[in-house]
């Protein structure tokens, strides 16, 4: 095929660089800024954009985050693309973070317990949870019994405080990139603007000059 890897990398490869890309975080970071920048919508369309996508990295549906981002962004009339890239707010980075605030949030308005009770257990309720769905799984095709157990404890103790606790701190910093990424923008297209204005100006001089060249070329010398 055209476009398969010629190097096939491994799974540990894969991993790592999903964990710290080759160029590192600042340079994915400069790529981001540098393709929202370029959006050809208002600074405001964009804005709102960024909006749905950072707030989307607040949730906790991995894996649908693109998705969730861009139909947030279609209801909010914001661009598509630049929700996609505000999902990259969420990272191998940030994602410890984002779910310690969520979380604490989440579990202080419901009144459930303190962020240290929950990160102790955080991943043996994930791995119950995963356990589960595969004993229930083949239990469809077998005789076992279906225990949903894990998946209760889960949902009560994880994903729906992470869902309630995200919305605030999603929220503020959505805001925040909001109002910080509308001006910027905006800069940065008149000054883009700008420079094309003055080399489209050069252009017209540099073709001016040019006939006005040929012109005095073609008039007859006289003798």
């Amino acid at each position: 095929m055209i476009f398969k890897r010629r190097d096939k990398r491994s799974w540990l490869s894969t991993a790592r660089e999903f964990l710290w890309p080759r160029g590192g975080w600042a340079r994915a970071f400069h790529y981001v800024k540098h393709r929202l920048r370029r959006l050809p919508d208002e600074p405001e369309t964009i804005a709102r954009g960024i909006w749905a996508g950072v707030f989307t990295a607040f949730t906790p549906f991995y894996g649908l985050h693109f998705l969730i981002a861009a139909g947030l962004a279609k209801a909010m009339r914001g661009n598509i693309l630049a929700a996609l890239l505000g999902t990259f707010f969420g990272n191998p980075l940030t994602y410890i973070p984002i779910g310690a605030a969520s979380l604490g949030t989440g579990h202080f308005l419901l009144g459930t317990g303190t962020v240290i009770d929950v990160e102790r257990s955080l991943g043996g309720k994930f791995a119950d949870a995963f356990l589960d769905l595969a004993h229930n799984f083949t239990a469809l095709f077998s005789d076992r019994v279906a225990d949903w157990h894990g998946l209760h404890v889960f949902f009560a103790e994880v994903f729906y405080p992470y869902l309630v606790g995200g919305i605030f701190p999603g929220v503020i910093c959505a805001y925040a990139c909001y109002f910080l990424s509308v001006p910027v923008i905006r800069a940065y297209k008149n000054r883009r603007k700008g420079m094309l204005k003055k080399k489209l100006a050069e252009i017209r001089e540099k073709a001016a000059q040019k006939a006005a060249a040929k012109k005095v070329e073609g008039q007859p010398h006289d003798p």
